[in-house]
């Protein structure tokens, strides 16, 4: 569960990232961006999966470049739900995904599969 919260801290990040990078994306408040990072969790482990699974033949013909149209369309479905969460279109969420997707990954590199703040020591 830890991991999970974690994992959503680091959306919300990428989230509020977008909101300040990307125009056409507005969070109203600072309550609905942490919301908008667990519902992004959520749907991202329960309705992307099957999404995936149904695009499958296009994601293979385009190299698997539609995922990135896939979690647009997951950005665009917590904007849709959340009424505090506002996207203007195709285009700004996509480049919304494509910043959560970067910062994910690089939030990644720090925290380990249990949620655990992984430190590396050098030593001599």
């Amino acid at each position: 569960m830890l991991g999970f919260l974690i994992r959503a801290g680091i959306v919300a990040l990428g989230l509020w990232l977008a909101t300040i990078w990307v125009h056409g994306v507005f969070i109203d408040t600072p309550a609905t961006l942490i919301l908008a990072g667990v519902l992004l969790g959520i749907v991202n482990s329960t309705v992307r999966p099957i999404a995936i699974v149904l695009t499958l033949p296009m994601t293979i013909v385009t190299l698997g470049l539609f995922l990135l149209v896939i979690n647009a369309a997951m950005v665009a479905l917590v904007a849709w739900m959340l009424p505090g969460m506002h996207v203007a279109g195709f285009g700004p969420a996509f480049w919304t995904a494509v910043i959560v997707s970067l910062v994910s990954i690089v939030g990644s590199w720090f925290v380990g599969s249990k949620g655990n703040v992984e430190v590396i020591v050098k030593r001599r």
